[in-house]
């Protein structure tokens, strides 16, 4: 998840080793008015915002978004209109192909139609029907191939339903992150007022610095900056999560509901058993597998003749003759099979032996891509239950100690600046994992088919 690593560079790495008063009103001019959040050892959580008529915005429910692309993308529908496209094959390219209808007539003496059919024993009307036969078989295999190839279409649009679903959830997952990075600056804002009151004690009584003003004046610029990049990523994944639901740009913007920890209730060996068994990519090349088998088949039975049938009835002067009634049949043999059938049955085999590889290098794929992103979970988990239960609270309680200690003149500005930091880092880090964790939470449900949070929609 390379913006949220981005945006806690850029709001941790940059900030300097100086902040006071005039770092406390460049923070809350640009942010606003912080809301009063409760402070624990767990991540605050950040209160719904409010539009400009001054009315909270109700957060959109990720299961929602999800309704809404899967029934707008313009991706999804094309991929489900090309499925419903290939399942009208099978029945074509398995039926015979039309029948040839035949009028003739045959003049003696003259070119003009139907001339000296009374006066000549040659002149003859005739009326016939030509149909092509395949050989026994061969229609039914191009129709099961059809049907494979149908089947191909169908995991093809599900492989994209799915993609597209997941970009909604990574989308959401980044919006979410960056609106709580602003909410973490609105909650340690408290922090902040409480150095600031205690560098305006200290330099008012004459023991602190001015050096720590004029420092943080510059601060003020960077903050700026910083805080224009966070709002620039902020329009970036609007704009993404917009495109993937196929809503105009200038439409409102989308509020998340805050980031929660959802549970892994599988273990690795059932998530690759689910992909093996449900994943599109891999079904799919099964499927082409099946078709290839089946155009072996075929070419085998091109080495066979085709046939066509032939009935014609003609008349001459029905005063004076009978009708004639001609039965023909044809036969098309294949006398080039050196040079045509057998290439074709070597091609064939060729291709097959190339789709069975391509279906176990997809399978190693997926397993590699369940693996890294089980782990990451997996891992993420472990450190938020450290960040929760352990270096949130110390971090808090080490900036409460040093700040009663600069208050008693006991400590500097800069070991109590250090601590705040320190405050503000592992409250990015701890929602950043969270991120991570939930985005990878999003691939597997993308390569197993497993809903692993309730949203109203499958994966």
């Amino acid at each position: 998840m390379s913006v949220l690593r981005g945006e806690r560079t850029l709001l941790i790495s940059r900030v300097g080793s100086s902040i006071s008063l005039g770092l406390i009103c460049i923070t809350f001019s640009l942010l606003g008015a912080a809301s009063s959040r409760a402070q624990s050892c767990a991540p605050n959580q950040q209160s719904s915002p409010a539009d400009e008529h001054g009315h909270p915005e109700v957060p959109v429910s990720l299961g929602q978004l999800l309704s809404e692309a899967e029934q707008n993308n313009p991706q999804i529908r094309a991929a489900r209109e090309g499925w419903d496209a290939a399942k009208q094959v099978p029945s074509q390219v398995s039926t015979l192909p039309d029948p040839q209808f035949l009028l003739e007539q045959v003049n003696v003496g003259s070119p003009r139609p139907f001339a000296g059919y009374t006066n000549s024993d040659f002149a003859y009307i005739g009326l016939g029907v030509s149909q092509d036969l395949p050989y026994p078989g061969k229609l039914k295999l191009r129709g099961e191939m059809a049907k494979r190839d149908a089947n191909v279409s169908q995991q093809r649009y599900e492989s994209v339903r799915r993609s597209v679903l997941r970009g909604v959830k990574t989308a959401y997952f980044e919006l979410a992150y960056l609106s709580q990075t602003l909410g973490i600056l609105e909650s340690d804002g408290q922090l902040l007022d409480q150095m600031e009151k205690a560098a305006d004690v200290r330099y008012r009584s004459g023991m602190g610095s001015q050096q720590d003003i004029l420092e943080a004046q510059i601060e003020k610029t960077k903050l700026l900056r910083e805080v224009t990049m966070h709002h620039l990523e902020v329009a970036k994944a609007q704009a993404q999560i917009k495109q993937f639901l196929a809503r105009p740009q200038s439409s409102p913007d989308i509020e998340t509901a805050d980031l929660a920890e959802t549970p892994l209730p599988y273990t690795f060996d059932e998530l690759l058993a689910a992909a093996n068994m449900q994943n599109p990519d891999i079904s799919g090349m099964k499927q082409t597998v099946e078709k290839q088998k089946l155009q072996v088949d075929l070419a085998h039975k091109d080495f066979d003749p085709d046939f066509n049938i032939q009935y014609i009835w003609q008349r001459t002067d029905p005063a004076q003759f009978r009708a004639y009634y001609m039965l023909t049949i044809g036969v098309k043999v294949p006398i080039y099979r050196s040079r045509k059938q057998r290439p074709e049955l070597a091609q064939t085999e060729a291709e097959l032996a190339q789709s069975q590889s391509r279906v176990e290098s997809e399978a190693q794929q997926v397993a590699f891509q369940v693996r890294t992103a089980f782990d990451t979970a997996e891992k993420t988990t472990e450190l938020l239950k450290i960040y929760r239960d352990g270096v949130l609270p110390q971090s808090r309680a080490e900036f409460q100690s040093g700040l009663a200690a600069y208050q008693n003149n006991r400590q500097d500005f800069n070991p109590l600046l250090k601590s705040f930091l320190d405050v503000l880092q592992l409250d990015v880090e701890y929602w950043e994992n969270l991120g991570e964790r939930e985005t990878a939470l999003a691939q597997l449900e993308e390569l197993t088919g497993l809903s692993l949070r309730d949203e109203g929609t499958q994966p």
